[in-house]
């Protein structure tokens, strides 16, 4: 014992090196465009308004309405279960925290629309309408009303608004600066992207905004909308998501089905353009494959059956949401977009019940697997990579608590970020 046995080897050892210089490159370019999840917090949904309805009272608005419509249409816990279809077990739980959630934070993530949304106005109506919105977010932020993330959507950089566009984003951005400097929740949009060059064209504004502000290289960021058939599929028959990944010089944090624009562009009529419709189905696995391992979260988009009207309509409107964010989150979407505060329930309800069934059976497994205890599944590092992931989303949006989840896995919260992945 002790002793060091020498084993038989007939590779040189300049073969090893010849082999490792022969891929430096390589190893250089995954670690480059592969570099792995963020290991920041992704919010559970987008919603967005017009940017001329949008107001300092937005978010409070919104989660008012939302109460409002719970205790008209489903007041308690078991009325509201009996409408979605959930397990008594899960009714409590889920109809208390869904509650909390939109009393304290009804909205995670909201972005300003001077898109479609908005629509086209006279340049000094959209330059008060931008410079307003800049005052009114650095405000939100600087008394704590903000939601966790918040930007604008501008217009396309299409040759017909591309002017329009730029100079809404500028006086935002300019707006923000001189009200104390951009906010860490900050999130831009930029919509019906083409051509990988209109991203590289976006990733150029922020970085001369940077310099001429004296800001850190790297510091704007931005989301890609793909709403366009040939943001998946190129004129040369080449799938087109990577590429403007790429384009965007590391500043893409992510991809946001629009599941209307890219489904009317299919062809797919009004009554059948839905994020579940095939369509929406393969843009979306294109986006999923192609931003996979390099940090760029993909979202899905949204439904337009607004839960409004008469008990039976809103309880039907429900159902149908509940179910669209249940199959995303199945399909690993773990965000979308909300277009009523009548969605609000839902999106929380189906989030919520999405973490707390799968609790138990996640937490049992990361035990095992960190304790080497065994079991009946056999789980490598790549799943409990993805199923403390899980446990975190879980905690970020208010699904579950840090105790519970500690009780069941005897890990911290440092500790499931580390078998994460996540810088912590």
């Amino acid at each position: 014992m002790g002793q060091h046995r020498t084993v038989a080897t007939t590779f040189a050892s300049a073969v090893g090196e010849r082999i490792g210089a022969s891929l430096a490159g390589v190893d250089a370019e995954l670690a480059r465009r592969y570099p792995g999840d963020p290991g920041t917090r992704q919010p559970v949904h987008t919603v967005y308004v017009p940017a001329d309805v949008f107001a300092a009272d937005t978010l409070r608005f919104w989660g008012g309405r939302a109460l409002a419509a719970l205790d008209e249409h489903a007041p308690d816990a078991a009325s509201f279960a009996a409408v979605l279809g959930l397990p008594e077990a899960l009714a409590g739980p889920v109809h208390d925290r869904m509650r909390a959630k939109l009393e304290r934070e009804p909205v995670e993530d909201l972005r300003i629309d001077f898109e479609d949304g908005y629509g086209p106005r006279p340049d000094d109506e959209e330059d008060a309408a931008a410079a307003r919105a800049a005052r009114l977010v650095a405000g939100m932020y600087e008394d704590g009303t903000a939601a966790p993330f918040m930007g604008i959507r501008m217009k396309c950089m299409e040759a017909a608004v591309r002017d329009r566009g730029i100079r809404t984003l500028d006086i935002f951005l300019t707006g923000l600066m001189e009200a104390g400097g951009l906010p860490e929740g900050l999130l831009l949009t930029l919509p019906k992207v083409t051509y990988a060059e209109q991203v590289a064209a976006m990733a150029e504004l922020a970085g001369e905004f940077e310099k001429a502000r004296g800001l850190e290289p790297g510091r704007i960021r931005f989301e890609i909308q793909i709403e366009t058939t040939q943001a998946i599929l190129g004129a040369d028959g080449r799938t087109t998501v990577a590429r403007m990944i790429d384009a965007a010089g590391g500043r893409a944090t992510s991809l946001h089905y629009g599941t209307f624009d890219y489904s009317a562009s299919c062809g797919v009529g009004a009554a059948h353009q839905s994020p579940d419709h095939p369509v929406a189905d393969h843009a979306k696995a294109v986006m999923q494959v192609a931003a996979a391992g390099t940090g760029v979260r993909v979202s899905d988009g949204s439904t337009n059956v607004l839960p409004v009207g008469p008990a039976s309509q809103v309880h039907a409107a429900w159902r149908l949401h509940y179910g669209l964010v249940r199959r995303s989150l199945t399909r690993a979407y773990y965000q979308g977009w909300d277009m009523h505060p009548g969605h609000l329930p839902t999106r929380y309800a189906a989030v919520y019940a999405f973490y707390r069934e799968g609790l138990e059976s996640a937490a049992a497994r990361l035990d095992a697997y960190v304790n080497r205890s065994g079991g009946d599944i056999l789980d490598e590092p790549a799943t409990a990579r993805a199923l403390s992931g899980h446990l975190l989303r879980g905690l970020d949006c208010g699904a579950v608590d840090a105790a519970e989840v500690t009780a069941l896995t005897g890990l911290s919260r440092d500790g499931l970020e580390g078998l994460a992945g996540r810088a912590g």
